[in-house]
């Protein structure tokens, strides 16, 4: 099994920059897809970037595509959300999740891909 701690979010101004990491324990971490979603206040948990398990595939949701890239350290057991250019619109707490390598039934969009969650960071970009 995997536990999940995220850090690094805090209180930024727009057009800044932010980079979100997220360690892992558990020797079943190079076998997880990790996947980055988040959630703004009054509103439903969303999407926003993923990563295969070696690294070599990334998707994104078209919100944060350009902006945003997930990156992750197989050796230190860690994922990242690197965030540059930060909008108003991209607070919300961000949640880290690791999904069972091989589930490719699932959309990897949809956060029942993922069987383990973090505690989430806040991340509040002020204008």
């Amino acid at each position: 099994q995997v536990q999940l701690v995220e850090s690094g979010g805090g209180l930024v101004q727009a057009g800044d920059s932010l980079r979100l990491s997220c360690a892992a324990s558990g020797r079943t971490f190079s076998n997880s897809v990790m996947g980055w979603f988040r959630q703004a206040p009054g509103k439903e948990r969303e999407f926003v970037a993923r990563i295969s398990t070696s690294g070599s595939l990334t998707n994104y949701a078209d919100s944060v595509k350009g902006r945003f890239t997930i990156s992750r350290d197989n050796a230190k057991n860690t994922v990242y959300l690197q965030m540059n250019s930060l909008k108003p619109e991209d607070t919300a707490v961000y949640y880290c999740a690791a999904g069972a390598a091989g589930g490719g039934s699932i959309w990897y969009g949809n956060m029942r891909a993922y069987d383990y969650w973090g505690q989430g960071t806040q991340v509040t970009v002020s204008s």
